[in-house]
C-alpha cells in the first residue's frame, strides 16, 4: 500500500489576519441526481475547538461562561461511494465517520501546522485515511458469510478531506473527487484524479485531451475499500482574504468544466450561492451521478469591500 509524500503547493504566507469564526463562508450540499436511485455520497463541514464541559457547578447562568475555546481547525470533507447497491453509500459514510473520529483525536498535531516540526499532523492525516480504509475493507469483509466461501462485497469511496490550519490548508486526496483553490480570478485543481486514466496520462500512453472519454476516466487506481489506498497530502497557502476552497464529487465535474467552475467563482456571492449555483448547471446538464458541492472562504471585512 504505497502512501505519498507531502506535495507543498504554496509559498511563504503573506501578513494577514486570521479569520474570527463568524467571518468564515462554508455551506456544502448533496443531491441524488436525476439518473441514479441512490444518493452515494457524503458531505461533512465543521470546525474544531477546544471545550469545557461543565459537570456540576453553583455558579449562576453556567451557560453565559465562555466554554468554547479558539478555533483550531476547519474540516471540509466529500466522500463519494463507487461500491453497488446500498454498499456504496455505506462506504461514503463509514469513512467520513472513521475519518472525523480520527482527526478529532489528534487535536495536538495541529499546533504545529506550518513549522518544521508539522511531521505529526501529517501523519495523522496520512493515518485517518489508511483507517478509514481498513474500516470499509473490514465491513466487506464481514458482510461475507466465513463458511459460503463468497468474495467480500465490493465497497469503496473516494476520500477528499481539507483541513484548514489557519494560514495553511492540508488536503488528502483519494480517489477522484476533487479539491480546487480560487484566488484572485484564478482557479487551480489541488488534487489529482487518482484513476487509470490518468495513470495513463502522466506514463505518456494517453493524451491529456482524451483522458475525460476514456474508458478507464472512470476507473479508480485508487480508494478507500478497494485494492489499494494511495492518500496523498497537499498543503497550501489560504492565507489570502478572499480565497475559496471548492471541494466536489465528479458528479459536478463530469458536466461543468473548470472554466465554467472559475466563472462561477468570479460571480461568486456566497459559499451558498456558489454550490446551489454549480448544482443546478450540473442537473441541467443531465445529472448523471451524484452530485455534492463543499464551499469554504473567509469573508472579506467591510473595509475591505
Amino acid at each position: 500500500m504505497a502512501v505519498a509524500d507531502l506535495l507543498t503547493v504554496s509559498v511563504a504566507p503573506a501578513p494577514g489576519e486570521r479569520p474570527r469564526d463568524h467571518e468564515l463562508d462554508l455551506f456544502g450540499l448533496t443531491h441524488r441526481g436525476k439518473v441514479r436511485k441512490e444518493n452515494q455520497d457524503h458531505f461533512l463541514l465543521a470546525t474544531v475547538h477546544h471545550q469545557v464541559v461543565v459537570h456540576g457547578t453553583s455558579l449562576p447562568g453556567p451557560d453565559k461562561l465562555p466554554l468554547r475555546g479558539e478555533r483550531l481547525a476547519t474540516i471540509m470533507l466529500v466522500a463519494d461511494g463507487v461500491g453497488g447497491g446500498v454498499a456504496g453509500g455505506r462506504a461514503s459514510q463509514l469513512a467520513a465517520e472513521k475519518v472525523t473520529a480520527y482527526v478529532a483525536s489528534t487535536l495536538r498535531s495541529y499546533q504545529a501546522a506550518g513549522s518544521a516540526d508539522e511531521t505529526d499532523l501529517q501523519a495523522a492525516l496520512r493515518a485517518a485515511a489508511l483507517e478509514a480504509h481498513a474500516a470499509v475493507r473490514g465491513e466487506a469483509r464481514d458482510a461475507a458469510p466465513s463458511d459460503s466461501g463468497a468474495p467480500a462485497r465490493a465497497m469503496a469511496t473516494t476520500l477528499t478531506l481539507a483541513i484548514a490550519v489557519w494560514p495553511w490548508a492540508y488536503v488528502v486526496q483519494v480517489g477522484d473527487s476533487r479539491c480546487y483553490y480560487y484566488w484572485d480570478g484564478e482557479l487551480r485543481q489541488v488534487t489529482r484524479d487518482q484513476t487509470v486514466a490518468q495513470d495513463l496520462v502522466d506514463s505518456g500512453v494517453l493524451k491529456p485531451e482524451r483522458a475525460a472519454t476514456s474508458p478507464f476516466s472512470r476507473v479508480l487506481a485508487s480508494s478507500i475499500g478497494g485494492d489499494e489506498a494511495s492518500p496523498v497530502v497537499t498543503r497550501l497557502n489560504i492565507r489570502e482574504r478572499g480565497c475559496v476552497l471548492l471541494l466536489c464529487s465528479d458528479g459536478l465535474t463530469t458536466h461543468v468544466a473548470d472554466p465554467e467552475i472559475a466563472a462561477q467563482l468570479r460571480a461568486m456571492e456566497s459559499s451558498e450561492q456558489l454550490a446551489r449555483s454549480l448544482l443546478d448547471l450540473a442537473l441541467e446538464r443531465g445529472g448523471t451521478d451524484n452530485i455534492t458541492v463543499v464551499v469554504g472562504r473567509a469573508r472579506g471585512r467591510p473595509s475591505e469591500a
